[in-house]
């Protein structure tokens, strides 16, 4: 039996009141206004309205991801204790693990309760009638099946109320009739459900429609029975062109506003056993219960691992392509370049800037995909109370040794067919270090870039931009001495220049060029000045220097972006 534990004891609900609610997003266009209504704990609610009506503004404002820019959200109710499930319409999860994997992880991240991991992932399963399905990797699952195991995520922590954007959208009709089933029996035993959709059919299966307008005005709140009745309909299919006949757009809200019988609920209510909730205009409700910051980062170390593992094209991209390039380097360059007798001097320049971008370029693009692939992944994790910090040192826990590997093949392959001076043991443990910070600020540079675009496609074009300043102002090509003002400026920002000089330093290519036998050894030396007189640990300090500043730096990215979409 396992003894890891998941979160809070069952709740009967939430109830969510709202008042004057408001909502403008960035340039100042109203989204939502004067929107006032009441769901009840335990109902099953669905947000209808044509698009660009702001229905999922108004479910995420309700959730409390946005804070509303008027007015005010109250959630009320013993269920106010226990957490808040958010399913966005994508179905977010990662697809290479089998089902019950993705779930146990999820567990795990969720605060500590009184049922075992194990235990409430097979609950769960057996909820949602996916136990049979718990050993397929979530990627060949069916749409409805991925979509029933987006919600169990969710309901691993139990949620008092439930909100869903556009849940039935792209299934097959059977399919969404099973899902609304689900959601169905889920309010059924006090769970509160909110749902978006742009399916009008689905209103027949929830207790309550919200309607909205394309102003984002609220047109009507009640039973579909009600609604039918109110817009004198047989059906609510042909609701949105009823709202668009009218000659002026606040006729309706204006003729539900006068007819109105019920007020929104308070905050509380007589029965009312737990703590209100007010969500006001900072974005944020109160904090979720987390679990520590060290078992986060070990749960999300195992699960990178194992991601990685399983996907057997990207584990074998990952170390195939050093490979590659070792060999090329093999071809590229002759043996002896560092013979103390006849040395050449500039070869000896290449091959450690070509070893030094090495591990450059394998730092920045084992990191350069690592965030942008999974953003709605980690901004719903955020919302179950994943940490930032945590989340970063994860992807480095599980990148940085396959790097380490990297880099002692590349160096120790490179002395083996006598590309590197023949130095000692001390000597090329300095190398390899040197190399490996180097990858350690490249793969945090890639992770900062992956953290601030949007998709693959721009990560990928962020490539060359990120390479082409690391050749030109390393001073391989060009001596920094030798640069103009500003190229010498820009080198200091660049991290593989303090790994190339780091490498210069400890394989000696001063001495090397002043006292080998090469005519060209000290003419180069004099354009280099100082570059290679640095102990090797300034150099080193200055890479881990910029390793650190770049995580820091993705975590304030990752910090903003989430501020902004809550905006």
């Amino acid at each position: 039996m396992t003894t890891e534990q998941t979160t809070t004891p069952p709740c009967t609900g939430v109830g969510i009141a709202t008042s004057g609610l408001g909502q403008r997003v960035r340039g100042g266009r109203q989204v939502l206004d004067d929107i006032s209504l009441g769901i009840a704990p335990g109902e099953l609610v669905a947000i209808i309205g044509a698009s660009g009506a702001g229905k999922t503004t108004l479910l995420e404002t309700l959730a409390g991801v946005r804070g509303p820019t008027a007015g005010s959200v109250t959630h009320h109710g013993p269920g106010t204790t226990g957490a808040v499930g958010l399913v966005p319409q994508d179905d977010i999860i990662h697809r290479e693990l089998p089902l019950a994997r993705t779930l146990r992880y999820a567990a795990r991240l969720r605060p500590a309760g009184p049922v075992g991991a194990g235990d409430r992932v097979a609950e769960v399963l057996a909820e949602l009638r996916l136990t049979e399905r718990a050993a397929t990797p979530v990627g060949l699952l069916s749409g409805g099946e991925r979509k029933r195991a987006s919600i169990a995520v969710e309901l691993l922590a139990r949620p008092g109320v439930f909100f869903l954007d556009e849940p039935t959208t792209g299934l097959d009709p059977t399919i969404a009739v099973e899902l609304l089933r689900v959601l169905r029996a889920l309010a059924d035993t006090g769970t509160t459900v909110v749902l978006t959709t742009h399916q009008v059919t689905d209103v027949d299966h929830c207790d309550r429609v919200i309607v909205l307008t394309r102003q984002g005005r609220l047109a009507f709140a009640g039973t579909p029975d009600a609604a039918r009745e109110f817009f004198d309909l047989p059906s609510l299919v042909e609701v949105h062109l009823r709202l668009d006949q009218v000659a002026h757009p606040a006729e309706w809200p204006e003729r539900f506003a006068a007819q109105r019988d019920d007020r929104p609920p308070t905050a509380t209510t007589p029965h009312d056993t737990g703590r209100p909730l007010a969500v006001t205009g900072d974005g944020h409700g109160p904090p979720p219960r987390r679990v520590g910051r060290l078992r986060q980062w070990a749960v999300l170390t195992a699960r990178n691992a194992e991601i990685v593992a399983r996907n057997r094209l990207t584990l074998a991209i990952l170390l195939g392509s050093p490979l590659l390039v070792l060999g090329m380097f093999a071809l590229l360059f002759r043996p002896g370049a560092f013979e103390p007798s006849r040395p050449s001097p500039t070869v000896t320049v290449m091959i450690l800037f070509w070893i030094a971008f090495g591990g450059f370029f394998f730092g920045l693009t084992y990191g350069l995909l690592q965030i942008c692939t999974e953003l709605p992944i980690l901004r719903r994790e955020r919302l179950a109370g994943v940490r930032l910090a945590p989340y970063l040192l994860a992807k480095v826990a599980v990148l940085l040794p396959l790097l380490a590997l990297v880099d002692l093949a590349l160096l120790g392959v490179l002395r083996g067919i006598d590309r590197l001076p023949p130095v000692g043991a001390r000597d090329f443990a300095a190398l390899y270090a040197t190399l490996l910070l180097s990858s350690a600020a490249a793969l945090a540079l890639g992770l900062l870039c992956s953290a601030a675009v949007s998709d693959a496609a721009q990560a990928t074009l962020m490539l060359p931009m990120l390479c082409f300043p690391q050749v030109l102002f390393v001073g391989a090509i060009l001596p920094v001495p030798a640069m103009a003002v500003g190229g010498q400026w820009l080198s200091y920002a660049m991290s593989n220049r303090w790994a190339f000089e780091g490498l210069g330093h400890t394989a000696g290519v001063e001495r090397l060029w002043r006292d080998g036998g090469s005519p060209l050894g000290p003419p180069l030396l004099a354009t280099y000045g100082d570059s290679f007189a640095r102990p090797v640990w300034v150099n080193w300090l200055i890479l881990a220097g910029f390793t650190v500043l770049f995580l820091v730096a993705a975590c304030a990215v990752l910090a903003r972006r989430g501020s902004r979409d809550a905006a």
